[in-house]
């Protein structure tokens, strides 16, 4: 009886686990997976800086910094890599698949939900389906060498050095909220990156496939209601979406990519030119 009395109070003190993945708690999960997404915009930001002379918007969401594929790269990499850490051949040839596996999936959901291409590299040699390249895939697996041994490690101690100065319970919560905000970003680009290429179909008699059911179906479900059509024109207008989406395009029944920033007028797909190219 004793022994048993002793047994539960041992049981008592011990912290309580919640749901995990391969280890790492949903909150930690989804705290990376923001953490990343702002560190990704911020890189994509200045690279198109250095590259155009502009700055454009590098955001995968209509609204706040960002960019989901380095959030979900970044988990993808810590989740399969983090039992590889002593080893850099190990971890060169994790971050070549899972960044391929990513970055190809990423690609092929923009293609299904969203019917647009957020990259290109059918102009690459060893490409498959221009969605990922064997150049690209190189460039993952350098990445997470130095992410896994160097970069995500002092991620970790900065997220310590929060978790002394502020109670665990006050970041769940702000983890939480962000998370839900997210989803409703994700969702409400979904809605308004269909109704914006559905309308330049629409409006430029664009040759893509099933072409026919975007007009007679999409378009008229989309506009055909004046509320929603005001609603949709007010909020998710051309300005708003190309500056948002600078590098949107879809390919048409041919195969020809179709940049639809040709189809704007004089809008401009950035915010500041800062020099010409």
């Amino acid at each position: 009886m004793e022994k048993a009395l002793v047994n539960s109070e041992i049981n008592a003190d011990k912290p309580k686990k919640g749901f995990t993945i391969l280890g790492i708690s949903i909150y930690k999960i989804l705290a990376y997976f923001i953490i990343y997404s702002i560190v990704g915009y911020i890189i994509e930001t200045l690279y198109g800086i250095m590259t155009k002379g502009v700055w454009e918007s590098r955001q995968s969401f209509l609204y706040g910094p960002f960019c989901g594929i380095y959030g979900l790269g970044a988990v993808a990499l810590i989740l399969s890599l983090q039992y590889f850490n002593k080893s850099a051949d190990k971890l060169f040839i994790g971050g070549f698949i899972v960044g391929s596996i990513v970055e190809y999936l990423v690609s092929l959901v923009g293609e299904l939900i969203f019917h647009i291409k957020w990259w290109d590299y059918s102009n690459m040699p060893l490409n498959i389906n221009g969605r990922i390249c064997v150049y690209f895939s190189i460039l993952w697996g350098f990445l997470a060498v130095y992410f896994m041994t160097s970069f995500h490690p002092r991620i970790e101690k900065l997220i310590d050095k929060i978790k002394i100065k502020k109670p665990i319970k006050t970041l769940k919560i702000v983890t939480v909220l962000v998370s839900v905000f997210l989803l409703f970003d994700i969702l409400i680009t979904m809605y308004a990156l269909k109704a914006f290429m559905v309308r330049k179909v629409y409006e430029y008699d664009l040759n893509i496939l099933n072409k026919e059911y975007v007009i007679n179906n999409a378009y008229s479900k989309l506009y055909g209601n004046e509320k929603t059509a005001n609603f949709i024109y007010k909020y998710f207008s051309d300005e708003k979406m190309i500056k948002t989406f600078p590098n949107l395009k879809i390919q048409d029944a041919d195969g020809n990519m179709l940049y639809l920033d040709q189809y704007v007028g004089d809008i401009q797909p950035y915010y500041w030119k800062f020099f010409d190219k």
